[in-house]
């Protein structure tokens, strides 16, 4: 295999560790924190889960005695979509693995989930896993979005661990995928299986976080890459002055990384979802303050720019949500009956005349495409493809219409000349930054602690992640703590809550201070490619939302 110059070059750094993982293995404990409840319906979640429910936090800490060890196996699986650093996750276990005792196994399943379910596997040594040391993607043992939902698969998994002789697995993945862990962790303890379920906390939209885990991996290499191709854009914009770029960015949920890349990039326009939301703007408002700014950027000659859009924005305008709400339900509960309907125009009636009359009058408003977008089939979890929906055109349509009228009133004398852009694969599978490198290599090896030490129901944390490594100190989060009830294909279940941005947060309330002034002015700045070799503060520095975050 050939590999590039950087490749080889990854190959041999030599990430960081927090103090504390740096000595024995076979001296380390954990010290138990205080008791957790979930975030919210706390008495509904104790009930679901009474054999992990209530966990205390945990704090990996050096303990005064070696004590022997014997070999292990455990299992590792990565769920749902890349993030850069989950390579780094897996050599982070596999060193820990190996170091604990020589003949220790660790065994990835292949393909995600599925891969427990179907006995696909691959045991994982040294050669293996030094072809991907530092390096982006999900390749090592690919990745999968099965759902582990149901007795008979929890059932599966406990008979295929046993044939491999794995006492723990690891699960890989975001909110959902470490919501199956916790579920799986519960059924497994309650069946006294003697098998453990440890998460690690991936997503690059920055929503899988709280208090005790203060960042989600990728999402530093993620945000970095794409405030690198927007610096671009906007140096490209200043230079030729004549275009107006909309740039949809990956983020279903919520707008972090919208928000993080603003900070970075100071565009001229940044739409925060959850702003959005809260001050109950429509659709048809949110088009007026970009064609305002528009408009006053042309007074002073300036007939160009960058707006930033969230990708999961159309969920957070009440009046679409309303309408996808009522989708997703209408096509939840008559899934089979929508199969029948062959054509676009058979399913767009039947969801006419089956919506209330308000969402029956947005949908008919909507341009033909969104429409179509709107019906496309479902994620795993019933929600809408919002990274299918193309806002950024929708924005773009109806901003050139508006701009058109004030055009011809006699109100609009500039040019108004849009292209759009949607960044979101070009920063899931990224080398990643050493920030990450560091941080996936540290939570995988804290996971192995806190296996060896005999937990279950856990997500392995890295703390204090704003200073440099020696600061960092290393944990556990009980999965339940993350939780409440939400509703997933028109039942409530427990789901690990996404963190949204906080409109009171420091984050924010940095680029609300300053979006006035980036609005008018070309105040771009221009971050440039992720660094790899000099100095700590180009090379190391986190994120702005986690410096930021770190100064409350």
């Amino acid at each position: 295999m050939d590999y590039s110059p950087l490749q080889k070059a990854r190959f041999t750094y030599k990430p960081k560790l927090p103090p504390v993982l740096q000595g024995s293995l076979l001296k380390l404990t954990v010290k138990e924190g205080q008791k957790t409840a979930a975030q919210a319906q706390g008495e509904q979640i104790s009930t679901l889960f009474p054999a992990t429910y209530g966990a205390p936090l945990i704090e990996t800490v050096e303990g005064t005695s070696e004590k022997p060890s014997s070999p292990i196996s455990i299992g590792v699986v990565l769920s749902g979509g890349q993030a850069p650093g989950g390579h780094n996750v897996i050599c982070g276990l596999f060193d820990a693995v190996k170091k604990f005792h020589s003949e220790s196994k660790l065994i990835g399943f292949l393909g995600g989930p599925s891969g427990i379910l179907e006995n696909k596997t691959l045991e994982l040594t040294d050669t293996i896993v030094d072809r991907y040391r530092n390096t982006g993607g999900f390749d090592i043992i690919g990745s999968g979005r099965t759902k582990l939902e149901n007795e008979e698969q929890f059932d599966i998994c406990a008979d295929v661990c046993r044939l491999h002789d794995i006492s723990s697995i690891v699960i890989i993945g975001g909110d959902d995928s470490n919501t199956n862990a916790a579920v799986l962790a519960e059924y497994f303890k309650q069946k006294e299986t003697g098998i453990s379920v440890i998460g690690v906390p991936k997503t690059i939209d920055g929503d899988l976080k709280n208090k005790y885990i203060e960042v989600s991996f990728g999402f530093d290499t993620a945000t970095k890459t794409y405030s690198e191709l927007i610096g671009n854009i906007e140096r490209d914009a200043n230079s030729a002055k004549k275009y107006w770029h909309f740039i949809k960015l990956m983020g279903r949920s919520a707008s972090h990384i919208c928000l993080e890349c603003a900070l970075q990039t100071h565009p001229n326009i940044a739409l925060i979802s959850e702003e959005i939301e809260e001050k109950k703007q429509t659709l048809n408002e949110i088009v007026d303050s970009i064609v305002s700014i528009i408009m006053k950027r042309s007074e002073l000659g300036e007939n160009f720019g960058i707006v930033l859009v969230p990708e999961g924005l159309i969920e957070f305008i009440p009046e679409m949500k309303i309408l996808i709400d009522e989708i997703n339900t209408l096509l939840a509960e008559h899934v089979d009956h929508f199969k029948t309907l062959n054509t676009f125009e058979e399913q767009a009636r039947w969801i006419n005349k089956n919506l209330s009359k308000d969402s029956s009058y947005v949908f008919s408003s909507l341009p033909d495409n969104i429409q179509r977008q709107l019906l496309m089939d479902r994620d795993p979890h019933g929600n809408v493809q919002v990274s299918r929906i193309e806002t950024e055109k929708l924005l773009i349509e109806m901003a050139s219409s508006r701009i058109a009228e004030k055009k011809n009133e006699g109100r609009f004398k500039g040019v108004f000349s849009p292209q759009h852009h949607f960044f979101g694969y070009e920063g899931r599978c990224a080398f990643p930054s050493n920030f990450d490198a560091d941080y996936c290599y540290s939570l995988g090896y804290n996971a192995f602690v806190l296996i060896a030490k005999g937990l279950t129901g856990y997500i392995s944390t890295i703390r204090n992640t704003a200073q440099s490594t020696d600061h960092w100190t290393a944990g556990g989060t009980p999965a339940t703590m993350m939780m409440n009830m939400e509703k997933r294909k028109g039942k409530m279940k427990p789901v690990i809550r996404k963190a949204l941005v906080d409109l009171n947060g420091k984050p924010f309330l940095t680029f609300k201070e300053k979006r006035e002034q980036w609005a008018i002015k070309s105040d771009y700045f221009y971050p440039g490619a992720i660094q790899y070799f000099g100095p700590a503060e180009v090379c190391d520095v986190p994120t702005q939302t986690v410096l930021l975050e770190s100064t409350v």
